[in-house]
């Protein structure tokens, strides 16, 4: 039954195995020819798509400045029957007879005096004389009066396009001729050899119309603005697009060009199916190629993968056999490749197992053995811990620390320093060892150049194996228990080394004492045998240090406790002497008490007084007034950069015209009382109410520094707040809308009116400008000054806007539209 499961199993693994393979060189040909068809479609439908529009944009050009050139050689031919010698209507009529017969695109010439009225009126059918008719309100009279030169615009008569051309006569007072132009002869410029065999062509008035055709454009007359690149370039922006749509709905690869003096547009357009024809018959080449290549990888990967499956087998039976603990097995693999190697590699692995299980039970002898001497020394550890915790006398606490310290180590002597951070200096507090009272210069150590500084900077024990050949200084323990310290080039003439190897020491540790708070000094183990210390040693003596410094500090922790309780005894003694003077002084406070309920009663008044000044002006302005020992001081007149932020309802005239007051007024008390909230939210000054419109100044009087990042987070709270109210009056039937401008500039603050009456206001140019950049926000739209959206550039999320022309002002104003407030930006984003 087994021996049928692992058949199974076999055939499973073979087969994936195969699979994947095959399934891997497969799937690698593919993409990589799909890859490489997909890029050179790509690059091939760009280069077809730019070589078309390039070339059909040169046909556009060249029409049009070819129609811009008959039409302006017809203003000049018709400019010459409105020479002054012609004085009479006889030569004027033999003038225009003459233009008709030399110019047949002239249908029709007309002749108006200097007050608007028809004199003479010529086609080549008719003659009309003196009909009195008055054209002095007809553009075609008044714009050539203006400018010399008038082009009509085109219109339509029994399916013909036509335009007139009014040229204004010499002297004063003269009059005007009106040439009808018949706009047919256009459409000898979109012939087929001109446009191509394959593209067409049309010329479009300022309405889409279409004026002139090729043979195979649209027909002349018919409406084209609903087309998208013709509402493209007819849109304010004149924006022109690569793609469009023709007249059944097929999509066009599209140019067009403008005739600027006349408001026309030339478009050349071919089919984008029939442009875009070779980048089918590639893509087939392609497939065809994908197909070849797939057959090819099949196959190949067939031949590989059986190929791969017998010594893999191999591999497979060695690697169970040696799981099972038969290192004596070796694999048999002859491929010559890696696969050989691999199975060399096993039976390397193999021999290695079976020497590594031969001396595997001698090793745990051997770590069992060092696992028995560290708990061994963890238990002396904790005793001596005990024993150093044992007393929170620092005097006590010191000679145990040395004490222990000398028998963990089994050195000959243990010094004890204690840090004094206001000299910088290590002082010998206790020893074994050697004679503390000893006169010498190691009795107090400078911190500078010393190895107690550099253990106690560094954090680690410094040894020193032999001082005799090596200097004192800088053979440090890194506090790798494997390697051994570094040793370091110092000065030679260290005191603490004098004494050492005077009193016949050779080997030195230095210990730091030190935790969190700071360095309390240093412990030194002196041994006369040279040598290194033991890297468990050291680490040993690292732990012991930090349960000494605990010691230490609970020692003088107690000692600052007992000192700081005679303190309070003496504190206590002081306070009962307070406390007789606490009962005089109660007796005072009791005439005080009198003295501060007038005060109260006077402050009561002073805040009715401010709630009265907050009904007419801003809080922030009442509160200044208010508390202040001279208010006229603080409003006096004064220049300071402000944010103002203007906002209004749009449509409020006409709802105000065809509404009742009453349900005029309950509209104005919502939309107030949704923007106050908001003012006083965000510290804005109300500067003034005006029916609708509303103005806030920020940073007057209370300055913000971020007063302008405050106007636009009100403004954008503002619109989302209010553009529920609009629903809300749209469902009454009211059609209002909210627009907000917002500037930054200087102001003149101060305060304006007269006697009776104060009000605090801004006066410059910077409240005018928010007030037309009101004018000029759409409804829910918030225009700012780009000033202003410099300010917020991080915070919002907006977007330029054309040049304003604005009324008052020299210049274009440049504005932008805030869309959103995004926040503060991150801290990647800010540093990017």
């Amino acid at each position: 039954m087994n021996g049928a499961t692992d058949k199974g199993k076999n055939w499973f693994l073979r087969g994936g195995l195969f699979a994947k393979y095959v399934l891997a060189l497969v799937g690698l040909v593919v993409f990589v020819l799909a890859v490489n068809g997909a890029l050179e479609t790509w690059i091939s439908y760009r280069g077809i798509r730019s070589t078309l529009t390039d070339a059909m944009s040169e046909k556009a050009d060249a029409t049009a400045k070819r129609i811009e050139q008959s039409i302006a050689d017809l203003e000049r031919q018709i400019s010459w029957v409105t020479r002054a010698s012609s004085n009479t209507i006889e030569l004027r009529r033999a003038d225009y007879a003459q233009l008709l017969g030399q110019v047949p695109a002239v249908n029709q010439l007309t002749l108006i005096n200097g007050q608007g009225r028809e004199v003479l009126r010529l086609s080549r059918q008719t003659y009309t004389l003196n009909s009195n008719a008055d054209f002095s309100r007809d553009l075609r009279f008044t714009e050539a009066i203006e400018r010399g030169t008038a082009y009509a615009p085109a219109y339509f008569r029994d399916e013909r396009p036509y335009m007139s051309i009014g040229e204004q006569h010499s002297g004063f007072n003269a009059g005007v001729t009106v040439a009808e132009i018949d706009l047919r002869f256009l459409n000898d410029y979109f012939g087929d050899s001109q446009v191509g065999r394959t593209a067409y062509a049309y010329l479009v008035d300022a309405k889409g119309r279409v004026l002139a055709s090729s043979s195979k454009g649209p027909e002349i007359g018919k409406d084209l603005a609903a087309l998208p690149q013709v509402a493209a370039v007819l849109s304010p922006s004149g924006r022109r697009i690569a793609s469009g749509k023709d007249v059944d709905g097929n999509a066009v690869l599209t140019t067009a060009t403008s005739a600027p003096d006349l408001g026309w547009h030339v478009f050349v357009e071919q089919p984008t199916a029939q442009a875009l024809s070779p980048i089918r018959d590639q893509l087939v080449r392609i497939a065809l190629l994908i197909a070849l290549g797939l057959v090819v990888a099949i196959i190949a990967g067939t031949i590989l993968a059986r190929r791969m499956l017998v010594p893999i087998t191999a591999l497979r039976t060695g690697a169970r056999r040696l799981g099972a603990g038969d290192f004596g097995h070796r694999i048999e693999v002859k491929t010559a490749d890696e696969l050989e190697e691999l199975a060399g590699q096993f039976n390397s692995m193999a021999s290695q197992l079976a020497e590594t299980y031969s001396g595997l039970e001698g090793k745990v002898k051997e770590r069992t053995r060092d696992l028995a001497q560290s708990i061994n020394e963890l238990k002396v550890l904790e005793e001596v811990g005990r024993a150093v915790a044992s007393s929170l006398d620092l005097n006590a606490v010191l000679p145990t620390v040395a004490a222990r310290a000398l028998e963990i180590t089994h050195a000959d002597a243990v010094l004890i320093y204690g840090y004094d951070a206001t000299s910088r200096s290590f002082n010998l507090t206790q020893s074994i060892g050697i004679d503390a009272e000893a006169e010498g210069h190691h009795r107090a150590i400078d911190a500078a150049n010393s190895p107690l500084a550099e253990a106690a900077t560094k954090g680690e024990p410094l040894a020193f194996s032999d001082l005799a050949t090596r200097a004192f200084s800088s053979e440090v323990d890194t506090g790798s228990r494997e390697e051994n310290a570094l040793e370091q080039e110092s000065s030679p003439d260290h005191p603490l080394r004098d004494v050492v190897v005077g009193a016949g020491f050779h080997s030195v540790l230095v210990v730091p004492l030190v935790d969190q708070q700071g360095v309390l000094g240093s412990l030194v183990v002196l041994r006369k045998a040279a040598g290194d210390f033991p890297a468990s040693l050291i680490g040993l003596m690292k732990t012991f240090a930090h349960q000494a410094v605990l010691a230490m500090r609970n020692a003088r922790l107690f000692t600052e406790v007992d000192q700081k309780s005679h303190a309070l005894e003496q504190a206590n003694s002081t306070v009962r002497e307070q406390s007789d003077k606490l009962r005089e002084q109660t007796e005072q406070l009791k005439d005080w008490n009198k003295s501060l309920e007038q005060r109260v009663e006077t402050q009561l008044g002073e805040i009715e007084r401010i709630r009265r000044l907050e009904r007419f002006l801003a809080p922030q302005v009442a509160q200044l007034i208010a508390s202040s020992d001279n208010p006229e001081g603080l409003l006096d007149s004064h220049r300071r950069e402000v944010t103002v932020v203007f906002c209004d309802l749009r449509g409020f005239t006409a709802f105000t015209e065809a509404t009742e007051p009453e349900e005029a007024m309950n509209v104005l008390r919502e939309y107030h009382a949704a923007l106050g909230k908001l003012i006083f939210k965000y510290e804005g000054t109300l500067d003034k109410y005006a029916g609708d419109g509303v103005m806030i100044l920020f940073n007057a009087p209370i300055q913000l520094a971020d007063h302008t990042a405050r106007a636009v987070r009100m403004a954008v709270e503002m619109r989302d707040t209010v553009g529920p109210l609009t629903e809300k009056w749209r469902n009454r039937g009211h059609s209002l809308g909210f627009g907000i401008g917002i500037a930054l500039g200087y102001a003149t603050l101060g305060q304006v009116g007269f006697e009776q009456r104060l009000e605090y206001a801004a006066i410059g140019s910077v409240t005018n400008l928010a007030s037309r950049l009101c004018g000029e926000a759409k409804a829910g739209q918030i225009v700012v000054s780009r000033r202003v959206y410099g300010m917020v550039e991080p915070h919002v999320e907006g977007r330029a806007i054309d040049d304003l022309v604005l009324k008052g002002f020299n210049h274009p104003i440049l504005a932008a539209e805030i869309l959103r407030w995004k926040g503060e930006p991150s801290a990647e984003a800010a540093a990017e």
